[in-house]
Parts: structure tokens; C-alpha cells; sequence
């Protein structure tokens, strides 16, 4: 199919929401990860193409100290994962990004590393930033193991026993990520040498699967030290234990901005989740599969709540609305939903949008989407985004066109008025030592000098205010030649204008605004669970968790 646009079935046309009613933080901020996610376009591909997977090289001592290599080997070409695990003294285990030590550390090769390749890595890779990779690495990226689970599993294997099940479904992960690089980073090949091939065309799809197999690397490491500790005494994770863990990842403000920047990265993913919703609710009947799958997603939703902690007040809340509303879709299902309707997909969403809080909504669209894979498995394609194309302003725009595009699209803008302290509360900016985005309290601390231009809301005002006095025919160059400030807004607008999708229908400098919520929109879509905000600017998470191994990847898994 085509991409340009997402063109929608024509069946479909008629039920998808609007841009006004999807793109407002407080909605973007309860997204729960579907089968459109990236991590579940990577695990799909695989199985769907017989992908093979071996552990080559395993040079781990009795310590936990060494090198690993993990292959993933697919029909055309073959990624390995190199690890290398420390011995990381208690005092230098830090999860903030300015750490400059880890438990282990990690990089995406392109191909089968020579034994000189694992030489130059182990020189440069535990260095992170600090060192230097090539354009045969894809990925960069270090861990922390959760210390006290880790030597719980440790010990417990050790000693022929299984590990405490609450314990490993309370925190869900042995080692939590702090950073995954890719994109040209630090030496890394940069996303336009390799976003042609199928299998990293998808977005992230390289770092996906290195963080899959650094999953499979953190049980075969916590196993391998019970054996070195137990001997012939000890045992393997129990197969239920082990599929239960997954990567956790601790996330802050830098991965925020990203989806500002990318407007059209973003509308791709946001329409085609959007489209995939529509052509669910458009199905004029209830299959026996479908059915079966959708019981099936809304019950390990609900496993899923009940097993979701936090100790944030305001994810508290929301779990607490969570666990509520799928209890209440579970009894409408069961007592309430008429599947004999023309639509009764459709039937089902709209009960849910007029008495559902906006947690239980995206809940139920994320369980509705599950069991439609042949119906919109394809709009998986459709996601990554060749924005070079999309960023030329278009100067010869009549000012009166522009104006059109400013009411449709940034009405939520226009109105506020950004002098008002609680309206520019805060300023974006990236910092001088780690070159990472950060949120300054505009009103409280130095630097507002150097703001980052992400107030979308005040630039699309400030165009509005500029364009009061100009003719409707006005060529849009006339109006940037005289006031070239505008120029971001203008070329924001008419990305806008062509992708609905595109822009958050936020004032992202506000009081009230919460990162945490842009990072859980982008999260959801990488495939993440168990949302954990530490504050309202970095949150942790689990990735994986529930997915097969590379050695579970056989026939019919």
C-alpha cells in the first residue's frame, strides 16, 4: 500500500478521530503500547522470516566480568550484539545519564565481529561518550543491574531453588538501561545508511533489537554466576520466571523533545495508530478469533494493572482509573456489548469514549487493535518518515492561506496569552555538559537567554499577531523577508497543514505541562509497560517484558 498520507480505507473514513481529540498531552500521557509498537514489528519480522540466533562468543569468568557476543541472523543480513559485563563497585553505580561506569555495556555490530573488531570495542565501548565507535556499530548503549533482585536471583539459582516470584513480577527486570544511542552518535552509522534495508526501516528498529538481545544476555549472565557460585547444585530460571523479565530503562527529559522536532515522524505514527483504530471500529461483524484475541488482550491488560506499581501521585491516580475502567469493560463485554449491531467494534469504542476516563480508553484501544493483525499489521510500514522532504517553506502561500491553516490547526494557540507567567513558565534548553535537553523554571532560574525553540503554541500566536495587518494574496516570502522570525512557525503550520497529525495541541511551555507525558506517547509506541514516573521528568520502564527469546524464536512460536 501506499504511504503517502496513510491513505485510509474508504470504510473506514467515517469512524477515525480527530487531530483536536487525539494530539492533547493529558491523552497522549495514557497511551498504552499496541501491536503496531516497535518492538512487536521487530519480533514479528523475525519469526515471519526465520531469523537463526546463536551466542558465538561467551568470555564471561566466575566474577561476571568479559565478553559476549549475541547473533541475530536473518535471510540477507546478520547483527550481533557485543556485550561486555564489569565489576562495578557499589559506589560507582549511578543511573543518571553523567555516569561514567555501568555493569555492562553494549553495541550493535553490523555483521560478525573479527576477533580485532572485539579488541577495538572492548577499548572504546565501557568508555560510552567517552570513547569512540564506527559506522559499523548501529547502536551504543550500557545497564545497571537492579541490584538487590539480581543477587536474589543469583543466590536462590545458586542453591538449586527459583527465584521469589512476587519479587521478579514487583520489578520485572535484572538490569535497566540508562541510555541506547543510535542514529550517528558518538561514531554510530548514522539512520540514512541503513534505513533502506527492510528489517531497520521501521522506526528504532535497531535499537529494539539491541535491547532484545541484551535481555537474553542479562539471564544468561545472572545463570552463569549461580553456576559459577552453586556448581553442579545449581539451576536455570523456570521458563514462566524468565519469560516474565524484561529490559527496564530509566528515561528522562532527553527523549521529550524528540517527538517536537520530528513533526512528521510523529504524525506517522500517531495516523497510522489512528487509521488501524478506524479500521477496527469500520468491521461490520464480530469473528470467533477476533473475539477470542480481544478476551485475550483485555485480560492480561487487567494481569498487567494489578502487577503495575508507582510511586508517583499521579500515575497512582491513573492506575487506580486503569484498574477501574477495565474491570468495567470487562462487565460490559461480558453483559452489555451487542455484537449483533452494523458496527458493533464501533458500538464498543463509543460506550467506552462517553464513561471511560481517558486511561480506560487507550487501554480499550490498544486491546481492540490486538486480534486485528491482518487487518493492520501492513500499516507497520507506514510509520518511519523521509523528512527531508517535508521542511521547505513554501513562500509563494498566499497570507490568507496561512491564516486559514493557523485557525484549523492552532486554534488551542491563539487564545492564550503567553506574557501571563503560568503561560511561559518554563523554557527548554540543552545543557552545557552533557549537550542533553533540559526544562528551566523560567520565572526561578538563569538562562532563559538560551531558550531551545520548542514553544510551538507562542510561535504559531506570535505568526497569528503578524499576519493581522497583511493582505489575504500576500506571498508568505514578503512577510519572512521583513520578519524572519517567523520563519519556524510558518514552516511548522504548513507541515501541519499537510500532516494533522504532526503537533502537540499544547502549550509546551506552561505550568501545567508535564514531560512525563510526551515521554510516555513515545514510549507507548517504542512498546513499553510498567510506567513508573519518578518525577514529572523521568520515568522508568520495562521493555519486553511477556516477549520470547531468540530461543524460543523457532517454528510456530
Amino acid at each position: 500500500m501506499s504511504c503517502e498520507g496513510l491513505n485510509p480505507m474508504p470504510q473506514a473514513r467515517n469512524f477515525r478521530r480527530s487531530p483536536a481529540e487525539v494530539m492533547r498531552l493529558a491523552r497522549m500521557g495514557c497511551s498504552h503500547p499496541t501491536r503496531l509498537s516497535f518492538l512487536r514489528q521487530l519480533l514479528r519480522r523475525m519469526q515471519a522470516e526465520g531469523w537463526r540466533f546463536d551466542r558465538p562468543v561467551w568470555e564471561i569468568d566466575a566474577k561476571g566480568v568479559g565478553r559476549a557476543v549475541y547473533r541475530a541472523i536473518g535471510p540477507v543480513r546478520t547483527y550481533s550484539l557485543v556485550a561486555f559485563a564489569h565489576d562495578l563497585p557499589p559506589e560507582a553505580r549511578s543511573d543518571r545519564v553523567i555516569a561514567t561506569a555501568w555493569d555492562a555495556t553494549f553495541a550493535l555490530f553490523d555483521g560478525t565481529p573479527t576477533p580485532a573488531d572485539l579488541d577495538r570495542l572492548a577499548a572504546n565501548v565501557p568508555l560510552q561518550e567517552a570513547g569512540r565507535i564506527s559506522p559499523r556499530e548501529l547502536c551504543l548503549s550500557r545497564a545497571n543491574r537492579s541490584v538487590r533482585l539480581f543477587e536474589h536471583v543469583v543466590a536462590r539459582l545458586a542453591a538449586g531453588a527459583q527465584p521469589d516470584a512476587a519479587m521478579l513480577l514487583e520489578t520485572g527486570y535484572l538490569m535497566r538501561t540508562t541510555a541506547v544511542y543510535g542514529s550517528g552518535k558518538f561514531g554510530a552509522a548514522d539512520r540514512a545508511a541503513i534505513a533502506q534495508r527492510p528489517e531497520l526501516s521501521a522506526p528504532f528498529q535497531a535499537e529494539m533489537l539491541s535491547v532484545w538481545l541484551t535481555r537474553a544476555f542479562t539471564v544468561d549472565l545472572v545463570e552463569h554466576l549461580a553456576r559459577a557460585r552453586g556448581g553442579d547444585k545449581a539451576t536455570r530460571l523456570a521458563p514462566d520466571l524468565r519469560r516474565g523479565l524484561g529490559v527496564g530503562n530509566s528515561t528522562g527529559l532527553g527523549m521529550a523533545p524528540f517527538v517536537i522536532r520530528h513533526p512528521v515522524l510523529l504524525n506517522n505514527w500517531m495516523l497510522a495508530r489512528e487509521e488501524a483504530l478506524a479500521r477496527v471500529r469500520a468491521q461490520t461483524s464480530v469473528g470467533a478469533h477476533e473475539l477470542a484475541g480481544f478476551h485475550a488482550a483485555l485480560n492480561a491488560a487487567r494481569e498487567n494493572a494489578d502487577l503495575w506499581t508507582s510511586a508517583h501521585d499521579i500515575q497512582r491516580l491513573r492506575l487506580a482509573d486503569l484498574r477501574d475502567a477495565l474491570a468495567r469493560i470487562a462487565a460490559h463485554v461480558a453483559n452489555g456489548w451487542d455484537q449483533r449491531t452494523a458496527h458493533p467494534w464501533d458500538d464498543l469504542w463509543r460506550w467506552g469514549q462517553d464513561g471511560l476516563p481517558l486511561e480506560g480508553q487507550e487501554a480499550l484501544l490498544a486491546a481492540m487493535l490486538e486480534p486485528h493483525g491482518p487487518l493492520i499489521d501492513g500499516l507497520g510500514d507506514c510509520m518511519d518518515a523521509d523528512e527531508g522532504t517535508a521542511f521547505a517553506v513554501n513562500g509563494a502561500m498566499p497570507v490568507g492561506a496561512l491564516r486559514t491553516i493557523l485557525r484549523a490547526h492552532y486554534d488551542w494557540a491563539l487564545g492564550i496569552d503567553y506574557a501571563a507567567p503560568d503561560h511561559c513558565a518554563r523554557f527548554w534548553y540543552v545543557s552545557e555538559d552533557k549537550l542533553e535537553p533540559r526544562l528551566g523554571e523560567r520565572h526561578e532560574e538563569p538562562g532563559a537567554e538560551r531558550e531551545w525553540p520548542l514553544d510551538t503554541g507562542r510561535q504559531a500566536a506570535a505568526l497569528w499577531q503578524a499576519l493581522q495587518d497583511r493582505p489575504d494574496d500576500l506571498p508568505v516570502a514578503h512577510l519572512l523577508l521583513t520578519a524572519p522570525e517567523h520563519r519556524p512557525a510558518v514552516k511548522r503550520a504548513q507541515i501541519t497543514a499537510r500532516h494533522p497529525f504532526a503537533e502537540i495541541r499544547d502549550n509546551l511551555i506552561s505550568a501545567g505541562m508535564l514531560p512525563i507525558d510526551i515521554l510516555r506517547c513515545k514510549l507507548a509506541f517504542f512498546g513499553a509497560t510498567r510506567f513508573d514516573p519518578r518525577s514529572d521528568r523521568w520515568v522508568r520502564i520495562s521493555l519486553f517484558q511477556g516477549a520470547p527469546y531468540p530461543d524460543d524464536m523457532g517454528a510456530g512460536a
